[in-house]
């Protein structure tokens, strides 16, 4: 393993050489209140961060990434367009995989910038593939927007495809939502009694617990609505698993895209979106033609990602986790602008990933 000062020096370097690349540097507290956090991704998020609390502050979590601090300065008092870069230490719970590190170096860097999204989006992944170059890596994008859009598009309640959208980062609860809207998941015999008793609260018992009887009652009225809601098509059903499934190099991936959106239309915009990210990743000098593309990237990532989405991992070390990745974000600009948004895209690496790779191959 890479000594810590080594990894150090290299974040440094790395940092120093985003300042070049026009990026005022920044920092962060390490300690960044719970409430936010919790806020934006629910109590998931205890899982995979350390929590503490003090009688003063409340409950605070040791910085489980950048982006989101990063993103509430700006929106506080930054001006645009914007480029920064950061370096330090975030913290992640690994209970599922303990050979993984919980405290590692993060160098990112971030643009905000209305003009040009495509443009950024290129920006940022080339800057960062030049940055890794030398290194064997894979290059691996993915567009979370298109797999939003498609939900949007879904012939079916507002209620289902919200259900649908709060779960595109839990890829085994999004597939299950899917089979139960589409019919093809048997209905639980315990919902099945509830829904057919004509009082399913009486002798319910005490009202106890965190919810009122009032909104298990809603609840139970929603369930009922559900239930009546037709199942989703079987030719929108098959689109959105054929998108699923698109796994190419750049041009045939949007070429395969453009077939699924004969069934699911809705995705047009971000597939044009897509196209000028193309584009604009090939006026920067970046092999589309050998880039590719993975339509369900990035669904295992923080949930603020909800358009281009990237990675880099080591080819001949799939134990490793990536040496870098990122992504637009400009929903979370939304959430934390308090009325005001901007679109956003950045990415992080990790210096001790790439420390051990280059030992590796001397």
């Amino acid at each position: 393993m890479p000594d810590r000062a080594d990894v150090m020096a290299r974040a440094s370097e790395l940092r120093a050489r985003f300042e070049k690349a026009g990026a005022q540097p920044v920092e962060t507290p390490v300690l960044q209140p719970a409430e936010t956090l919790l806020d934006l991704y629910g109590e998931d998020i205890r899982a995979r961060a350390y929590v503490t609390s003090d009688a003063l502050r409340g409950e605070q979590m040791l910085r489980p990434d950048f982006t989101v601090p990063v993103v509430q300065m700006h929106m506080a008092n930054g001006a645009e367009p914007a480029r920064y870069t950061y370096a330090g230490e975030v913290f992640r719970r690994q209970e599922h995989d303990p050979d993984r590190a919980n405290e590692y170096f993060q160098v990112g860097y971030e643009v905000f910038d209305r003009t040009d999204p495509a443009g950024a989006d290129a920006e940022v992944f080339a800057l960062i593939a030049e940055t890794l170059s030398g290194l064997e890596l894979t290059p691996v994008t993915g567009d979370i927007g298109i797999l939003m859009a498609a939900v949007g598009g879904l012939s079916t309640t507002d209620r289902r495809k919200a259900a649908l959208r709060r779960h595109i980062w839990r890829p085994r609860r999004f597939r299950a939502l899917l089979d139960r809207f589409a019919g093809h998941a048997p209905v639980p015999p315990s919902r099945t009694a509830l829904l057919a008793a004509a009082d399913p609260i009486a002798g319910a018992g005490p009202d106890i617990g965190k919810r009122s009887l009032s909104e298990v009652a809603e609840r139970i009225a929603a369930l009922r609505e559900d239930a009546a809601v037709p199942p989703l098509s079987e030719t929108e059903l098959s689109a959105l698993e054929a998108l699923l499934s698109v796994r190419e190099t750049l041009p045939f991936a949007l070429e395969q895209l453009r077939d699924v959106a004969v069934d699911l239309p809705a995705i047009t915009p971000a597939l044009d979106r897509l196209e000028a990210r193309i584009e604009a990743l090939a006026a920067r000098g970046v092999d589309v033609r050998n880039l590719g593309f993975e339509a369900s990237h990035g669904r295992s990532s923080m949930e603020y990602y909800d358009g281009f989405v990237f990675g880099f991992l080591a080819t001949s070390r799939p134990d490793l986790p990536p040496v870098a990745t990122g992504g637009r974000y400009d929903a979370l600009t939304r959430r934390l602008g308090d009325g005001g948004e901007i679109p956003a895209v950045g990415g992080v690496l990790r210096p001790g990933v790439m420390l051990e790779l280059e030992e590796a191959a001397r």
